[in-house]
């Protein structure tokens, strides 16, 4: 199976995730969140630093539920920032 190229959106999206992600965790240490989370410390790694912008689902509710993140902010928060003029009808 061959996987679409993600856009330049979809990258960006995947790096405000990881800064919120970072943030949020604050001076606790990647293990230590990984593992109330369930997963490995090189899979957060990988999420915080952009390397995996597309995380699943399961994965993402899981960091958030450690973190004691909404789903809903992180929806709201990672929601793609639309461009100036976007939306805009041309006269």
């Amino acid at each position: 199976m061959v996987r679409t190229p993600l856009t330049p959106e979809e990258h960006e999206r995947g790096e405000r995730l990881g800064r919120l992600l970072r943030e949020a965790r604050g001076g606790r240490s990647m293990t230590e969140i990984a593992a109330v989370a369930g997963l490995s410390a090189e899979t957060l790694r990988k999420i915080e630093t952009g390397r995996a912008p597309t995380p699943a689902f399961f994965t993402v509710a899981a960091l958030a539920g450690a973190l004691g993140l909404s789903m809903d902010d992180l929806v709201t928060r990672c929601a793609p920032v639309p461009a100036p003029g976007a939306g805009e009808r041309a006269a």
